[in-house]
């Protein structure tokens, strides 16, 4: 299949329709695709320039492209639709049944989908937790372990970052995570600031051609990506994990959303607020 340009377009930044686009886009196996975002398009002007970059899109490729939309404003969702695009619009598609359903006319509120301004606790408890994240990442801070919710181990790039940002911005989670290196093989012991919260521990693992993949890309030279090492560091991580109970998944056929909802449906932890 050739290489299909999709659009993602909303009035504010476009998470919402990078979302729920992207979700859809997985089901197609093998296809290729070029991604465009297009944030805040909140006027006409923007909506026309919008529809000018699509029209283009269609005209140089020979393809129409694919228009994922989260605008909130009729005016702004009629520009794009038009131009030459197969044009998806979630609040067209949704919007239009619940207000049939529930017999009220929505508000049509610009950034209502990110519900921010309606939800002032959860966006705070976001930031808290994504600060806790930043601040007790890579083992940087064990001394704040007391306050964590969960502690990802595993060693460097099995995804334990990316993670630990997804569940604080996602659940309120506070999560914390600590790379495991050769110190911790060659003893066969876990650092007294893992011991001390054993309980809180939860290990990644990655597939060890993946893993040698990911670090080269981030550095390609020196032992560090080779395939002896990757594979060393990844066997005795894992026998960490099996002698000390902690319990762990292989992240390496997982998004990071598949990640964080399987942490927390092996630990028992919860969402701190509701959307």
């Amino acid at each position: 299949m050739d290489q299909r340009t999709v659009f993602f377009i909303s009035d504010q930044t476009g998470v919402t329709a990078e979302t729920f686009g992207q979700s859809l886009l997985t089901q197609f196996d093998g296809a290729k695709f070029r991604r465009v975002t297009i944030p805040f398009v909140s006027s006409r002007v923007k909506a026309e320039e919008a529809a000018r970059k699509i029209n283009l899109s269609s005209e140089v490729e020979g393809k129409r492209p694919i228009v994922f939309s989260t605008l909130v404003h009729d005016d702004l969702r009629e520009i794009v639709s038009r131009a030459d695009g197969l044009f998806l619009d979630f609040f067209d598609a949704f919007l239009g049944p619940l207000e049939r359903e529930l017999e009220v006319q929505s508000s049509h509120t610009t950034g209502r989908a990110h519900g921010m301004t309606a939800n002032s606790d959860a966006y705070q408890v976001r930031i808290e937790a994504t600060n806790y994240a930043l601040t007790n990442d890579d083992g940087a801070h064990v001394r704040d372990y007391g306050k964590a919710d969960v502690i990802l181990v595993g060693v460097s790039r099995s995804g334990k970052t990316p993670t630990c940002l997804y569940m604080a911005m996602q659940y309120g989670v506070f999560a914390a995570n600590y790379p495991l290196t050769e110190e911790e093989f060659e003893s066969g012991k876990l650092p007294a600031a893992l011991d001390a919260h054993r309980d809180k521990l939860f290990g990644l693992t990655i597939n060890a051609r993946r893993l040698q993949q990911i670090r080269r890309e981030r550095m390609d030279s020196g032992r560090y990506s080779t395939a002896q090492q990757v594979g060393f560091e990844l066997r005795e991580a894992e026998k960490l994990f099996r002698k000390f109970g902690i319990t762990f998944i292989d992240t390496t056929e997982m998004s990071v959303e598949e990640i964080a909802s399987t942490i927390l449906e092996h630990t028992g932890l919860e969402r701190r607020f509701r959307p």
